[in-house]
């Protein structure tokens, strides 16, 4: 089945030419111009991954990103024409898995494409092969359970509402409990050899896991840092 994919930009030349760019390549590309109509299209239709700009009318793409996270771990992909570093890491903290610059060629945007879908796609299949009983999928420690075959996370009998990457980065850590991760590693366990951005994706993504299952962030009882070197789980 071909992977359909949700569109956002409010100029309409640059969405004809990558919907053009996409559907040769297979894909079922929805188009659309503003924040309002996209998050009323992602609430209704089950799509594989976003292409979302940062600049929209009526309700801006940070803000679709913060309310999409809210019912859906759907891979996002931020497109910004703004090049400060800040543009894109508000863009990571808000839930994108992803962000590109424009201008950008239409090839590497489908390489983005194609390696977030291919993650996505493995870890669903992984999830499909355990034939395990639930429970015997969770791990819990002081307050904290994390199931693995759901890909729930609670603290203190309460869902916690978490992204596939904070998922992913979570999991990790809790299955190899004291080890000393450096952030290089986690970059390229969880983003792929191929991601192109740096080191502080990760610092962005274990700062707001921390902020979702630590009672007080700054001084940790789950995630903890190893100074100059990286992270670990106690």
């Amino acid at each position: 089945m071909a992977n359909r994919i949700l569109l956002v930009d409010d100029e309409k030349l640059i969405v004809k030419g990558i919907k053009f760019g996409l559907e040769q390549d297979g894909f079922v590309v929805y188009a659309c111009h503003d924040g309002e109509e996209a998050l009323e299209l992602a609430k209704k239709h089950n799509f594989d991954l976003l292409v979302l700009d940062i600049m929209l009318p009526k309700l801006d793409g940070l803000d679709v990103c913060r309310a999409v996270r809210e019912f859906s771990n759907v891979p996002i992909i931020m497109l910004t024409a703004k090049t400060e570093d800040m543009d894109k890491i508000m863009g990571l903290e808000y839930g994108a898995d992803d962000y590109i610059t424009k201008p950008f060629n239409i090839l590497e945007l489908k390489a983005r494409i194609r390696a977030i879908l291919r993650r996505s796609k493995q870890r669903v299949t992984m999830d499909m092969q355990i034939e395990e009983p639930e429970e015997s999928n969770a791990l819990a420690v002081r307050g904290l359970r994390v199931d693995l075959s759901t890909r729930k996370v609670a603290v203190e009998g309460k869902d916690i509402a978490v992204t596939a990457k904070e998922f992913d980065l979570l999991e990790i850590f809790i299955s190899e409990a004291e080890r000393v991760f450096t952030r290089e590693e986690l970059l390229q366990i969880v983003w792929g050899y191929d991601y192109p951005g740096d080191v502080r994706t990760v610092d962005v993504h274990v700062r707001r896991l921390r902020e979702k299952i630590e009672i007080n962030p700054s001084q940790p009882k789950y995630i903890h840092t190893k100074w100059g070197v990286g992270y670990y789980f106690r």
